[in-house]
């Protein structure tokens, strides 16, 4: 069974940083791409980031330049690096992983953005 298992959310004042991690266990396909989703309450979940097996990336304009995707393939772990957290970026961040037929999601985590 594949588990993907979000960590690193929390409570923070603005302009302070977090980092997100997506850790994905169990027999899994090769993985074409992750990703970081977030969902803030009465909104759509929306894409944040996303990052290919090759390291190509694509963010969401408002958060360009204060947050970067990485990711390990050998150990399908990815990354979400938070600078200059704003309050607008409260939300439940998800985690996805891609492959050739399924897509998987974490739990999410919780990261709350203090003015």
């Amino acid at each position: 069974q594949v588990q993907l298992v979000e960590s690193g959310g929390g409570l923070v004042q603005a302009g302070e940083s977090l980092r997100l991690s997506c850790a994905v266990s169990g027999r899994i396909d090769r993985i074409s791409a992750m990703g970081w989703y977030r969902q803030a309450p009465g909104k759509q979940r929306e894409l944040v980031a996303t990052i290919t097996t090759g390291g190509s990336t694509n963010y969401l304009n408002s958060v360009k330049g204060r947050f970067t995707i990485s990711r390990d393939n050998a150990k399908n772990t990815a990354f979400l690096q938070m600078n200059s957290l704003k309050p607008e970026d409260t939300a439940v961040y998800y985690c996805n992983a891609v492959t050739g037929w399924n897509t998987y999601w974490g739990q999410g985590t919780q990261v709350t953005v203090s003015s």
